[in-house]
């Protein structure tokens, strides 16, 4: 079982579906997502926080397999950030881990797969994904503005973009959708078949 270690309520909904998905393409639907950890993004980068998700995490739910982070870059430099967090995880465990930032917003990975999305939820049919997705602050708003007649909701939207996201044409723009396929890969191999 995953631990997956998130930052936003919407991700606790919609993280679990996106990686039961990437699980089914590697062929481990035999592996299960735990209910989410939250804790937001402030915190998680201050010294102690992420270690007390972890532990915290850990002691609420039973036989965890591995750990995975994901919470958006923002300004930071997604790398740099991803290996400071990393580090920190193995500091407070022994699970397997990988961190994913998304760099700028998880949103941008729907960006990246727009395209799959025209007259889904309110997606005008004439959408297109921008050139590079991950360099637009602001993929919320972007969202909403190809959106006739609504606006993107988070809680609402997040999960089911998740479950319709077009998978190889995302993670073509979108090198943090890619690392996260490889660092899910990665950690599937050190979980036993069931």
């Amino acid at each position: 079982m995953i631990l997956p270690v998130v930052e936003g309520l919407s991700e606790v909904q919609a993280v679990p579906v996106l990686l039961r998905r990437l699980l089914a393409r590697l062929g481990r639907e035999d592996i299960q997502i735990a209910r989410p950890f939250r804790v937001s993004r402030l915190k998680v980068v201050r010294p102690g926080e992420l270690e007390r998700a972890i532990l915290q995490g850990s002691r609420d739910r039973n036989n965890l397999s591995a750990l995975l982070v994901l919470l958006d870059a923002d300004d930071d430099d997604p790398a740099s950030l991803e290996i400071h967090l990393m580090e920190r995880c193995h500091a407070a465990t022994a699970l397997p881990a990988a961190v994913i930032a998304a760099r700028r917003e998880f949103e941008s990975w729907f960006l990246g797969g727009k395209d799959a999305f025209r007259g889904f939820r309110g997606i005008r049919p004439d959408a297109n994904a921008p050139p590079d997705p991950e360099s637009i602050r602001g993929a919320k708003e972007r969202l909403s503005r190809n959106m006739a007649g609504r606006s993107y909701v988070e809680v609402d939207d997040q999960p089911a973009f998740a479950e319709r996201l077009d998978l190889e044409l995302a993670s073509q723009r979108c090198a943090s959708l890619r690392r996260l396929m490889a660092e899910l890969e990665r950690i599937a191999k050190d979980i036993p078949l069931l």
